[in-house]
């Protein structure tokens, strides 16, 4: 089977660069399955339900996110809603949606993993110690694992934690695709960060002006999209869907 694994979707620019190539690059990739980190998709940040919506019509199947999940208070009772919208499976018991799903494709099952980092970011449950709890749950060996965080070393480290037990973990959240793309172990298909879909001259996204202005004089400003034009990040990952091994990785960069 082939995966196309697509970087967090930045903006209103990025979710219509992505329709605009969406189709061909599945074309050209033979691509049987298509996920998607939609966590910043909405414009001004986070996921409603109109840029998931967005994201679904162009042939999106699984739509991840990270900490930007709830950002959008329109978003909230989606989740409980929709299997195919996750938010990141470490969260606290009792929080809204789920952290992966199970898709049935008849007759192979993929599971898709949401999973968010710990180091600089939101205090949540260990995802190390979460991933053990979700494995169990799992009955196919195809399983798919982003995992949403800031720290390279944090996302290194849960690649070789996953090593010969996931078949593929891939980093987000970092906006900027890295080039250690490999296969761990000779199962485990395994990238830093898969990169972003939007304005290529920007600071992930946002106009570099505005950024600039902020770490300069330390002031808060507005978080702007930048108007340059878009480009997409991502990875192709083929593997064994009998045995969940991955035999290749590929990493993504289109533009118009």
């Amino acid at each position: 089977m082939n995966l196309l694994f697509i970087g967090d979707v930045v903006g209103q620019s990025g979710c219509d660069f992505l329709g605009q190539q969406l189709y061909k690059l599945k074309k050209e990739y033979d691509i049987d399955l298509t996920v998607v980190n939609g966590e910043n998709s909405a414009t001004g940040n986070g996921i409603t339900p109109d840029s998931f919506e967005q994201l679904i019509r162009m042939g999106v199947d699984v739509v991840t996110t990270g900490n930007h999940c709830f950002r959008r208070k329109e978003i909230v009772s989606l989740y409980d809603n929709n299997d195919i919208l996750l938010r990141p499976a470490n969260y606290p018991d009792g929080v809204n949606g789920k952290g992966f799903v199970v898709l049935d494709l008849c007759p192979v099952k993929v599971a898709i993993v949401n999973l968010m980092g710990t180091v600089y970011l939101d205090s949540l449950d260990n995802p190390f110690v979460c991933i053990d709890r979700v494995l169990e749950q799992i009955d196919t060996p195809n399983i798919i694992v982003d995992f949403h965080a800031e720290a390279t070393s944090e996302k290194k480290a849960m690649g070789f934690y996953l090593q010969g037990r996931a078949t593929a973990v891939i980093g987000t959240h970092t906006h900027v695709q890295t080039a250690d793309e490999t296969i761990l172990g000779g199962h485990t298909a395994y990238i830093t960060d898969a990169g972003m879909v939007g304005p290529e001259l920007s600071v992930l996204g946002v106009d570099s002006d505005l950024i600039i202005k902020k770490l300069k004089y330390h002031t808060p400003v507005k978080h702007t999209e930048s108007s340059n034009p878009p480009f997409l990040n991502g990875v192709v990952i083929s593997f064994d869907e009998k045995l969940g091994k991955s035999t290749n990785i590929t990493r993504i960069i289109s533009r118009k």
